[in-house]
């Protein structure tokens, strides 16, 4: 069972959550619709290389990722979208692609969007393609502590002109 892993860590802290079954979804906008969950709410884990290093970057399933955003606060010289064949092995447990934003439990550097922190729950795939776990973000932030800042813009439908990025979409 995927979520088994993160249910006992959650468990283990005493950590309040909500389980979620939905169906079959596999975009980060198609499991928050499935689910009844808003798309500033449901936080996406987005596979980066950072260096050639693997990470997460945790935003919400209405945003994308600015990559010069998070090279520059990370001085690094090449972040790049990691393929499912790169990270798949890293989350044994999980669905490819259904990974939880829990860095800490796979030996990986967790990024949070800034824009996600004012959510006062979040929900997040729990390793699968049709469940979910909701629980509030300070939870999250205390037992993941990642490093938080702005690297993220909502999408847009059309036209994708960078002069439409929201600072602040709340």
């Amino acid at each position: 069972m995927p979520a088994k892993k993160l249910k006992t860590f959650l468990d283990e802290n005493n950590i309040r959550y909500v389980t979620v079954k939905h169906s079959n979804a596999y975009t980060a906008q198609e499991v928050a619709s499935s689910a009844h969950v808003s798309g500033k709410e449901f936080a996406k884990t987005v596979m980066v290389k950072i260096d050639e290093k693997m990470a997460m970057a945790v935003l919400p399933a209405s945003y994308q990722i600015d990559f010069e955003q998070l090279k520059k606060f990370l001085g690094s010289k090449k972040i790049s979208l990691a393929n499912e064949a790169e990270f798949k092995y890293h989350f044994p447990d999980c669905e490819v692609g259904a990974m939880p934003p829990f860095g800490n439990l796979y030996d990986m550097e967790v990024f949070v969007a800034e824009v996600l922190t004012k959510n006062e729950e979040i929900a997040f795939n729990a390793g699968t393609h049709t469940e979910l776990i909701k629980l509030k973000y300070e939870d999250f932030e205390k037992l993941v502590k990642p490093k938080v800042f702005k690297f993220s813009w909502k999408s847009v439908s059309l036209p994708k002109d960078p002069a439409e990025r929201w600072q602040d979409d709340l």
